[in-house]
């Protein structure tokens, strides 16, 4: 497969990840849809992060760009400094959509910033984080999805859903980043493209 095409078809496919990275991160610092959590400081830590926005989001979309527009270089030396270009680009998008997917699996598996009942009254907490001494985390018992956070109301569901997707993305993003990393390499190393290798006739 031609480098160019590569290169393109990675930075088409990483725009829409992209955006639904940065959208699932603006809805987690959003619960019920009301801003007032997010002024109060009443959202969960990962998503308070914001790595869906910066990394996955906002950096991937900035390679993306680069992706596609080395894509169209033409020339041996021209293509292979761009292809120096794109291996840092790529090291920087795949570290970028790593971090937001670690980010969003930790927030997954500790559970949402909500307020419950404590021993000494309603207090906020993460009061679903797995505990050696208890349980081993909300995911594996859904009966703790309803009974436990008091506000926001459906805090859990909206958690689990949004930190899916947003770590879904990440991964996939993250996945292609590293393909291309090697496709990177691998036009520095063979040039514009190992699909058209023209032979020129020989005049008689």
């Amino acid at each position: 497969m031609c480098v160019s095409r590569c290169l393109r078809c990675v930075g088409i496919s990483l725009v829409p990840m992209a955006i639904l990275s940065m959208l699932s991160n603006i809805l987690l610092l959003l619960p019920e849809l009301d801003v007032r959590f997010l002024l109060d400081g009443h959202v969960t830590r990962e998503a308070a992060w914001s790595t869906g926005l910066w990394g996955s989001g906002f950096l991937v979309l900035l390679g993306a760009r680069a992706f596609v527009e080395s894509s169209k270089t033409r020339g041996c030396w021209a293509f292979r400094s761009q292809m120096c270009c794109q291996m840092l680009y790529s090291c920087v998008c795949l570290l970028a959509a790593a971090t937001c997917c670690l980010v969003s699996a930790t927030g997954l598996s500790q559970g949402p910033l909500c307020l419950y009942n404590s021993s000494s009254g309603q207090v906020w907490g993460v009061p679903l984080q797995p505990r050696p001494d208890s349980y081993s985390g909300y995911l594996y018992n859904r009966t703790l999805w309803t009974g436990v956070c008091l506000s926001p109301r459906a805090v859990v569901q909206w958690n689990v859903v949004l930190f899916s997707v947003m770590g879904g993305s990440s991964a996939l993003q993250t996945l292609l980043c590293g393909i291309n990393l090697i496709n990177s390499v691998l036009g520095l190393l063979i040039g514009h493209s190992c699909c058209h290798n023209k032979v020129s006739p020989v005049s008689a």
